[in-house]
């Protein structure tokens, strides 16, 4: 007879779905720079029809016109990254993955589904294809596809830890249970960070990022601006956002490196974490005094969205050995209901 099904709390290293799970991480970081340098130069409307590019999958001479070409090439690497979310969720269901790894699959063919129609209904919805004077409809959808992209980046990365050998064998890297503080010190400073790039994004979609011209002071040589616009004050509260980011991320680092457990497994990816935040405050003040050069503008989108993975990453590898303890409560419930566990299970002849 075939051996009996695996409990819902067991979970096994899949060296193929691991590893195409880390390819599609690289992958995003091109898509994710693709998009930031389209937004940067204002080639969005390079193309004014969806899904295809002048009605065409290869336009002509998309190449040798510096718009088109960025459009473009973010449109082609949103389709391969959707073709690789489908990729892992088939190959999640059909290795038989654990199912919260099947569940996460799931949501990333949703989420990619989604975030495609969300940049579809930025073009359609534009000002040039409705024959509108304003657009309001356009700038919304393109700030939710910003957002969308940085939520689809935090579930991939808690993809791919799941089905790392750390996470399944070696406790993600804890000797032991951390304090409780440290994810919700964790959650605070992801929190504050999607925040951070939700108000970035109204603020680069509302052509803002010069609204106020010099850094760190304004050209009043004040820190607050004298007098206030939707510009000026959506550029000034990502000025804020900045410092409550740095906050909060210093105060979650400083948590990781005073709990023992969190600072053996965590330690080094807390260092990087400062390391980011640090030249994410670089990059934001060149921006300013390289008057938003289209590379540095985009580096400053990007290492925004590695600093939210990062953070994120840690905060959710502290759970894994609360996920241990309620796999272990679980296992017990299904012995003392006379289920088979997913521990010490062996097959039946």
């Amino acid at each position: 007879m075939p051996a009996k099904a695996l409990s819902h709390t067991e979970n096994r290293y899949l060296p193929a779905l691991f590893w195409l799970s880390f390819g599609a991480l690289v992958w995003i970081t091109f898509l994710l720079y693709a998009g930031g340098f389209t937004t940067t130069i204002r080639a969005g409307m390079a193309f004014l029809d969806w899904p295809l590019s002048n009605g065409s999958i290869n336009p002509e001479g998309w190449l040798q016109d510096k718009d088109m070409a960025a459009e473009h090439s973010h449109r082609l690497l949103g389709m391969v990254m959707g073709l690789l979310s489908i990729g892992l969720c088939t190959l999640a269901h059909a290795s038989k993955a654990a199912p919260s790894v099947r569940k996460m699959g799931n949501w990333l063919v949703v989420l990619v589904i989604v975030q495609g129609l969300l940049g579809g209904l930025r073009v359609k919805l534009d000002a040039l294809n409705l024959n509108i004077d304003h657009n309001l409809y356009a700038q919304s959808f393109a700030v939710a596809h910003a957002t969308l992209a940085q939520l689809f980046l935090c579930l991939l990365v808690a993809f791919v830890i799941s089905n790392s050998r750390s996470w399944i064998e070696r406790n993600a890297g804890f000797p032991y249970a951390p304090d409780a503080s440290v994810a919700t010190f964790g959650y605070v400073a992801c929190g504050t960070i999607v925040l951070q790039l939700i108000v970035g994004a109204i603020m680069r979609h509302a052509h803002a990022g010069l609204a106020i011209t010099t850094f760190p002071l304004t050209p009043h040589g004040t820190l607050v601006p004298p007098v206030f616009d939707f510009a000026i004050g959506i550029h000034f509260a990502h000025r804020v956002g900045a410092v409550v980011v740095t906050i909060a991320v210093i105060a979650f680092c400083i948590r990781v490196w005073k709990d023992a457990a969190s600072r053996r497994a965590m330690g080094k990816s807390a260092a990087g974490l400062v390391a980011l935040l640090l030249i994410q405050v670089l990059l934001g003040a060149l921006v300013i005094w390289k008057v938003r050069n289209e590379h540095v503008t985009t580096l400053h989108m990007l290492n925004g969205a590695f600093t939210l993975a990062l953070c994120w990453s840690m905060t959710y590898r502290s759970l894994k050995p609360k996920f241990n303890a309620n796999s272990a409560a679980a296992n017990q419930r299904d012995a003392l209901e006379g289920k088979p566990s997913a521990i010490g299970q062996t097959a039946e002849a």
